[in-house]
């Protein structure tokens, strides 16, 4: 995926991003802590057709949801590479 972002001067920073795919969408990230996500028409790349706002609690949640082992899970593994390399093997 090809991302850029930019600073909006009293919004926050704007990421796009392309797909491999060609889909295109923007990330507002406000302030404070407020998410907007823009969905762009494949067609027409310069028309927005989907705005979702998302609160700081909710863009967590989504982040969640997307990345592809949960946090838990995440955080269980480093413990064990952080055992290992302290040797105290769990």
């Amino acid at each position: 995926m090809e991302t850029t972002h930019s600073t909006v001067p009293g919004s926050g920073v704007l990421h796009d991003c392309q797909t491999r795919d060609g889909q295109q969408f923007r990330i507002l990230v406000a302030h404070p802590g407020r998410r907007e996500i823009f969905v762009y028409d494949s067609a027409e790349p310069d028309r927005a057709v989907a705005r979702i706002v998302l609160e700081e609690d909710e863009a967590d949640q989504v982040a969640e949801l997307l990345h592809s082992q949960p946090i838990t899970d995440r955080i269980a593994e480093l413990e064990r590479r952080v055992a290992r390399l302290a040797g105290m093997e769990r």
